[in-house]
């Protein structure tokens, strides 16, 4: 089943043009890698799948339903911008977690929000936070942090922050979870502890969009793989074309740079 169809996507800030006619789709279960050099697009690319951009021109549409069609004012309206976020969660960089909350609390808040606007909150509200309460503990033992519920973000670890930031993307139950370069604010022996949690949300087929500079991750995760460059797909297939039959001169140059991660 197509749960995301991308069509001809593009997005200039002022005269530059920062994607340029980007098209592609994403089946249920499926995980796409997205690698490319600094500034080729791919961190616009998921700020307009997430609403936090507005695309120039182009179509996005998830389980058939069009939610932004640059052609249609209806599908441009503010008011739907947050419900149609919600097929999305997206991970930071930096983590993004509110430093006056705890690790548990920062996972429930999104969820808590969200559930205030339901005119039975008020008179089911104990329910409601006890079922996200639950379901906030569930996902911290899902990322291996049951002991550090109560933490404040200062007092976790780097990739312990960038954990909680996956639970917290995952409360939503977004249809498609997306990650900006999920381990470049780490350090390197941080780095395997946030990539074995999204291997482990790949078995479970969570439908995931990943850009990522971990070539040998990307290429391991992932069914499908764009390598974007100065705003267009220039290459995209299964893990073992882009990387082991490379067809274009860009994509081969690129990936030679990281032949140390013996890809």
């Amino acid at each position: 089943m197509t749960i995301l169809d991308v069509q001809h996507i593009s997005k200039s800030f002022h005269q530059t043009e920062v994607l340029k006619d980007i098209s592609f789709s994403l089946q249920q279960g499926q995980v796409l890698s997205i690698i490319g050099s600094s500034g080729s697009g791919k961190t616009t690319l998921l700020r307009c799948l997430n609403f936090l951009e507005t695309p120039d021109r182009g179509v996005i549409r998830v389980k058939d339903e069009t939610l932004f069609d640059a052609d249609d004012p209806m599908t441009q309206k503010p008011s739907e911008i947050r419900r149609k976020r919600l097929h999305f969660g997206l991970v930071f960089q930096s983590f993004n977690l509110f430093p006056q909350y705890t690790a548990i609390e920062n996972v429930m808040l999104a969820r808590t929000l969200l559930e205030k606007g339901d005119p039975s909150y008020k008179s089911r509200k104990k329910q409601i936070l006890e079922e996200i309460r639950s379901q906030a503990e569930g996902l911290m033992e899902q990322m291996g942090l049951t002991n550090r519920m109560n933490n404040y973000p200062h007092q976790l670890s780097g990739g312990q922050c960038q954990r909680v930031a996956i639970a917290r993307a995952l409360a939503l139950q977004p249809d498609i979870l997306c990650f900006d370069e999920p381990t470049s604010a780490l350090d390197p022996e941080l780095t395997g502890e946030v990539l074995k949690v999204i291997r482990g949300l790949a078995e479970k087929k969570t439908t995931m969009i990943i850009v990522t500079h971990e070539m040998a991750f990307a290429r391991d995760v992932a069914n499908h793989v764009i390598f974007m460059d100065d705003g267009r797909i220039l290459e995209q297939g299964e893990p073992t074309e882009v990387f082991g039959n490379t067809k274009e001169e860009r994509t081969r140059q690129f990936l030679a740079r990281f032949q140390n991660e013996q890809i």
